[in-house]
């Protein structure tokens, strides 16, 4: 009942049944976990709301909600209705969301199964352009049919070992030939989704792009890849890179860049001036080998000065 509606007096009979409305909600609730008494409202002519506080763990601010009402003219007061209601600081559980919402990447796990809604906007139909799956695709009437027929049992085995196959001379046979089997392909918004989350994590915009001295696309190191997201990305094959195994921008980069330098070379000390770690050899006497005569202790030296 709105607001508007309630009358600002509580009926005096209703507002005295506190024990009335608390032993309905002792009744209604698991032993001890009712409160105090925690006022009341009125809900209009002779009913009125009282609230008790709940003990209960995990319903912080929550309240237990007795109505009771009194018939007119009638001096006896009936219980209406017992709930478990939030207060205003109350704690709520977060509204909820749809599991495909609430899906991050790294959730899924060995085993788990994600199916792809048939409206997904970042597929479209393969290589024939038909609405139809291929008749061996997992999604197709006749896989359909076929799991329905042996009681929805998982077929072992990849789709192009299952019995169902494409008829001879159809588009579907010439394109399993091919290698073009499957059902359905990125559509171009699912690549410019892609593109936008790889370049996100690994593009020139990242801390790591700006202070590289090269980019990807004159990396050696650098895998290319086919198809249309080619000709912006590549897939990083250097272990000592933190892109290593991830797609990566060719505009991206890093300081393992396979020419960012020349592994320089390791330093060779200067010649000492006074080499202290061997002996040089000091003669009293020149050689006989050197040509040179020894002085005789009777011929003058001109070094001395002698005449």
């Amino acid at each position: 009942m709105s607001a508007t509606t309630r009358s600002r007096t509580p009926d005096r009979l209703c507002a005295e049944a506190i024990d009335l409305a608390r032993a309905a909600a002792e009744e209604a609730a698991a032993p001890g976990v009712v409160g105090e008494h925690a006022g009341m409202v009125s809900e209009g002519d002779r009913v009125v709301t009282h609230f008790f506080e709940c003990k209960e763990l995990g319903y912080r601010g929550w309240r237990w909600a007795v109505t009771v009402a009194r018939a007119s003219r009638a001096k006896v007061v009936t219980l209406d209705e017992t709930v478990l209601l939030p207060g205003p600081d109350a704690l709520l559980a977060p509204e909820w969301v749809p599991w495909s919402e609430r899906l991050r990447p790294g959730d899924m796990g060995p085993g788990d199964l994600l199916p792809t809604d048939a409206e997904d906007l970042r597929l479209e139909p393969g290589y024939s352009g038909e609405d139809e799956p291929a008749p061996n695709s997992p999604i197709s009437e006749e896989m359909a049919e076929l799991a329905e027929a042996e009681d929805a049992e998982v077929t072992a085995g990849t789709p192009a070992s299952l019995p169902a196959v494409p008829t001879r001379g159809s588009i579907a046979s010439v394109a399993e030939e091919l290698g073009m089997r499957r059902a359905r392909v990125l559509s171009r918004y699912g690549l410019h989704v892609a593109a936008d989350r790889w370049e996100e994590s690994y593009g020139p915009k990242t801390a790591m792009a700006q202070a590289a001295p090269a980019t990807c696309v004159s990396c050696g190191f650098l895998n290319p890849i086919g198809g249309s997201l080619g000709q912006a990305f590549g897939v990083c094959a250097n272990e000592f890179s933190p892109a290593d195994g991830r797609v990566v921008s060719l505009s991206y980069g890093c300081g393992g860049h396979s020419e960012a330098a020349v592994m320089p070379k390791p330093p060779r000390p200067a010649p000492p001036v006074i080499d202290e770690t061997r002996v040089d050899p000091f003669p009293l006497r020149p050689s006989p080998d050197s040509g040179s005569v020894p002085l005789t202790p009777d011929e003058p030296s001109a070094e001395f000065g002698h005449s």
